[in-house]
């Protein structure tokens, strides 16, 4: 009895003196979770312990401080939740990626700020319904704005007239983002494994009013670099811009196939449809008439716009071309007249650092022509839009050094042979300053929403172009935005015609129709207006809008480099001004104490002028005619090129090409620039055009063709036959068949070897429309049957001809040529 109280008496002081234990451990563990709540509260430090005296800062939409290595972004609480535009392009490039300053991602963004967070949202604008539609519910909910970057709120500024929140952004900026690095096709290319933090770091970052800078440096390990394959790695700068776009977006105006327009876009779900839609409207500028003008306006007099378009003249541009870049821009004050304003588009020259220290080509309320000593040969004019409504916020024109080299070779090349001042390889400043002008107004057009119009060039006769009076009217082309060059299509005896593209009657139009302001009109009433402005040149190749093509070329009307509305006729005037130059050569670029590098540099603009004269012609076999229309407009949209342009355009090349151009095979030209190689010149552009005449898209065409048009279509047998009998004529009778002709006659074969293996064409990519697609099922259509016929009929023809020829060569290239067919058509 005495042992069971002693025992319940233990374990009831057992028990007693367990429950403090439990109660002390639970305490410890509650001052820890305390504690770390503390921590975390300390994290958002005074501001004057984050932002010290040591701070650097540049004031604009954002404060930055730099604090040593750090970098902090003061964000006003006012601009959270605002839309801003994250435009990133690669600023400066590793040797062998390209250039730099091409966009490689555009995103609209979000700052949301939470009680420890800020938050950077991504927002999408491709899909929409209005707010006040039941479906707007729906959009919302399938439209949840992702979170690409999560920042700890390091201080608070209590300023009551501007409260603003501290955020660090090194690891943004200097750690792998993937929508602020690296594009994935670049990854891809090189091999890319990781970011090396280490050789990582930002360059700088600039605030302004309305956009802030940020560049940083990155590296990438990479297993196969473009260059420099010894380091294992890439290191490219990268430019983000951040804009804050407008409180009020612009109104739209809806796009139009039949006019051609850089464009944005998005789905609408609250359209009174019954599927949803993709809508698309103009890139543009904003351009208002002001409220004491609307009377003027509305009664037809010229009026200047709220805001100007205003394009500064960068300060490192050389002095002596700085009136003509200017020149250029304001040449399309012209065409904003017919949109009803005056003095629209201004050029001007930026203030000097004394007068504004400040002033930026940065700061995006300044577009600016930025000048870039660089040895690439071109020009560029991107623009950043609004994609709530496609007003474009500013633009800047990319102008690298060489794109004079650029213009020489191409106003030499086709003008020399009628052009005393194309005739030596620098040019006098006033000749040069006019095809400044030239580039720097095709360039703006860019800039204003403009794209490439390459149908413009066709609505010209051939023989206009040759007529001083018609040429000093109109151009060479309706539009600028053509590629309608220089004329090369002008004889030595026409007289002082024009050689260039000026703003045109095109170009005025679609400035009317993209920018003239339409008052106090709805949406619907605004589109019909518009068509109707459409519709009063309907058919009138003076305004017609011709997309540009890239790879397979469908329709022949519509190509890069043209001029005039016969292929035909164009390209033979323009190889007789290339038979002109030839002879010239030597002469027209001798320079003494010079080597021939000038001579070999022109003679390969010659060639590249004669090639492009083929790919003109050849384009259209298998051409098919773009003209679109809506379902009040009569005819077709789509229509074949006849069958006689066809043929004609196949005896052209067989006259021109496929005999051997021996006028371009200057042996006094070869012995001073090359040691070997012009027999793979020749074998080369004659490959190049017949591959494209074989090509499996314009094989394909021909057969629809036929079989929708019958005996009106140039046929695929009528095609091979026409080829068959120029490239092998020399088998019918026995002649010596020369080098370059059995070159081509190989080519012959291997492209129809091709065709008996080549895989099934799928659908391609359209790019915007620039692309075309034609579908081909090899293994299932005519193609292989074609081929096999073909290279039967040719083995019999080599089989024959094989003992009608006395020379050795042209007897040992038949037997070969026998013997490769057998093994195409009987494979060991």
């Amino acid at each position: 009895m005495l042992r069971k109280s002693i025992t319940a008496f233990l374990l009831l002081i057992t028990a007693l003196s367990a429950a403090p234990l439990e109660a002390q451990i639970f305490k410890k563990k509650s001052d820890k979770s305390e504690k770390k709540e503390e921590d975390k509260d300390e994290k958002i430090k005074p501001y004057d312990k984050v932002i010290t005296k040591d701070a650097v800062t540049d004031q604009g939409l954002f404060n930055i401080h730099v604090v040593k290595d750090e970098h902090f972004y003061e964000i006003p609480d006012s601009l959270f939740n605002k839309e801003m535009l994250m435009v990133s392009r690669i600023s400066k490039t590793a040797t062998g990626i390209g250039f730099g300053g091409g966009k490689i991602n555009t995103q609209v963004l979000r700052w949301e700020k939470k009680p420890k967070k800020v938050l950077l949202r991504v927002v999408s604008h491709n899909i929409y319904a209005a707010d006040s539609l039941p479906i707007h519910e729906a959009v919302v909910n399938s439209n949840f704005e992702p979170v690409l970057f999560a920042f700890d709120i390091k201080a608070i500024k209590k300023d009551s007239a501007n409260p603003a929140t501290v955020i660090q952004v090194n690891e943004f900026l200097e750690k792998d983002v993937p929508a602020i690095g690296m594009p994935d096709g670049y990854r891809e290319n090189y091999k890319v494994s990781r970011l090396d933090e280490p050789r990582s770091y930002i360059e700088t970052i600039k605030s302004y009013p309305l956009n802030v800078e940020a560049r940083h440096v990155k590296t990438y390990l990479a297993k196969e670099p473009p260059s420099n394959g010894s380091l294992g790695s890439i290191s490219i700068e990268i430019n983000n811009s951040m804009i804050l776009l407008p409180e009020k977006p612009m109104r739209r105006r809806y796009f139009d196939e039949r006019v051609g327009w850089f464009t944005s876009g998005q789905t609408d779900y609250g359209l009174d449809v019954q599927e949803s839609k993709t809508v698309t409207f103009l890139d543009r500028w904003r351009l208002e008439v002001k409220e004491e003008d609307l009377e003027k306006f509305k009664q037809g007099e010229l009026v200047e716009p709220k805001k100007q378009i205003v394009y500064y003249v960068d300060r490192a541009t050389p002095k002596k071309w700085v009136p003509f870049i200017k020149q250029g821009i304001e040449d399309w004050q012209k065409a904003f007249e017919e949109a009803g304003f005056k003095n629209a588009i201004i050029a001007k020259d930026p203030p000097s650092t004394e007068e504004d220290p400040e002033w930026s080509p940065e700061d995006v309320r300044y577009s600016v022509v930025r000048y870039l000593a660089s040895p690439i040969p071109n020009a560029n004019g991107p623009h950043v839009s609004d994609p709530r409504s496609g007003e474009i916020l500013e633009s800047d024109i990319n102008w690298y050094h060489n794109v004079m080299t650029l213009l020489r070779n191409w106003y030499f090349v086709q003008t020399a042979a009628i052009n005393d001042n194309a005739r030596s390889v620098a040019f006098k400043d006033e000749i040069m300053g006019r095809l400044i002008r030239f580039v720097s107004a095709h360039e703006v057009g860019h800039t204003l929403g403009l794209p490439h119009n390459m149908g413009s060039s066709v609505a010209y006769p051939v023989d206009s172009l040759r007529s001083p009076s018609f040429t000093k009217k109109y151009g060479t082309a309706p539009s600028i935005m053509d590629y309608a060059r220089f004329n090369y299509i002008a004889q030595p005896e026409d007289g002082d015609v024009a050689l260039m593209p000026d703003i045109g009657i095109y170009d005025k139009y679609a400035i009317k129709w993209g920018y003239r302001p339409i008052l106090d009109k709805t949406k619907e009433e605004e589109n019909k207006i518009l068509d109707q402005w459409i519709l009063a040149h309907a058919g009138d190749p003076l305004y017609r809008f011709g997309h540009q093509q890239v790879g397979d070329i469908v329709d022949p009307s519509s190509q890069t480099e043209d001029l005039g509305d016969d292929a035909i006729k164009a390209s033979a005037y323009g190889i007789e001004n290339l038979k002109r130059i030839v002879p010239n050569l030597i002469t027209w670029t001798k320079e003494e104490g010079k080597t021939y590098e000038d001579l070999d540099k022109l003679y390969g603009q010659v060639i590249a002028q004669f090639n492009r004269y083929m790919g003109h012609v050849s384009n259209n076999i298998g051409g098919v005619y773009e003209h679109h229309k809506t379902y009040d407009q009569d005819g077709a949209v789509y229509t074949p090129v006849s069958k006689e342009h066809q043929a004609n355009c196949i005896a052209f090349l067989n006259k021109e090409l496929f005999k051997t151009p021996t006028w371009l095979l200057d042996q006094n030209i070869f012995n001073k620039v090359q040691y070997s190689g012009y027999l793979n010149d020749v074998r080369t552009m004659q490959v190049r055009t017949l591959n494209t005449i074989l090509s499996l898209g314009k094989i394909q065409r021909i057969i629809e063709n036929e079989t929708a048009n019958g005996a009106e279509a140039y046929d695929l047998i009528t095609l091979m036959s026409d080829l068959r009998s120029s490239i092998w004529s020399e088998l019918r009778n026995g002649k010596t068949i020369d080098t370059y002709r059995r070159n081509l006659q190989k080519a012959y074969v291997d492209r129809l070897a091709y065709l008996m293996t080549a895989e099934n064409q799928g659908k391609q990519p359209d790019f915007g429309g620039y692309q075309k697609s034609t579908i081909v099922n090899t293994s299932q259509s005519d193609i292989r049957s074609i081929a096999r016929a073909e290279l039967a009929y040719l083995q019999r023809m080599a089989k024959s001809a094989i003992n009608r020829t006395g020379d050795s060569m042209s007897k040992y290239h038949l037997q070969d040529v026998e013997r490769r067919i057998d093994l195409i058509l009987n494979p060991e």
